[in-house]
């Protein structure tokens, strides 16, 4: 599996950086993988050679989404973006951003979506790791937002059709 921890990633990202390989990174929660993400990821590695993604683990995302977050645990998540075929290596991180994973790494490239702004434009307060990454001589690329495509809907739209506790409204269950 191309799971790894932060060095045994610095030591692979230094074979691809002696290879001439164009490195890009991204990070995230990846909570309940979607088509959203799938396409993200995807556009992110048409950009470069190999694909790095960094994910927050659980206590991280507790911190950004709240005590009700992740849904899915940080293994869990981290072996379901392993295995997207657009994915290279995922690491896991335990910061409220990735900015000390991207000083480690010092990808050529660092994707984020529309939601982050758009092209080359970013909005740096909530980018860290955009400036960390142009001080290493790297550069920020926005991706557009895939609209309708977003965890927290994916959740809403469960707990509309599902209803709280106990499955739908007759009487069933969850369905298995």
């Amino acid at each position: 599996m191309n799971i790894y921890p932060l060095p045994e990633l610095i030591a692979l990202r230094a074979t691809w950086r002696a290879s001439g390989l164009k490195v890009v990174f991204t990070n995230g929660v990846f909570d309940l993988l979607h088509v959203g993400h799938v396409r993200y990821l995807t556009a992110a590695r048409a950009l470069g050679d190999r694909l790095i993604v960094a994910i927050n683990s659980d206590e991280s995302t507790r911190q950004l989404k709240g005590s009700l977050r992740p849904i899915v645990p940080e293994a869990e998540r981290a072996t379901i973006v392993a295995a997207l075929r657009c994915v290279d290596a995922v690491t896991i991180f335990n910061e409220r951003t990735a900015e000390a994973v991207v000083a480690a790494l010092a990808p050529d490239l660092y994707v984020k979506g529309g939601d982050y702004g758009q092209g080359t434009t970013f909005d740096a307060a909530r980018l860290p790791e955009a400036r960390v990454v142009q001080a290493l001589g790297g550069e920020v690329q926005i991706l557009p937002f895939s609209e309708g495509h977003a965890t927290t809907r994916l959740i809403e739209r469960i707990v509309a059709r599902y209803g709280g506790e106990g499955g739908n409204a007759d009487g069933r269950g969850f369905g298995g």
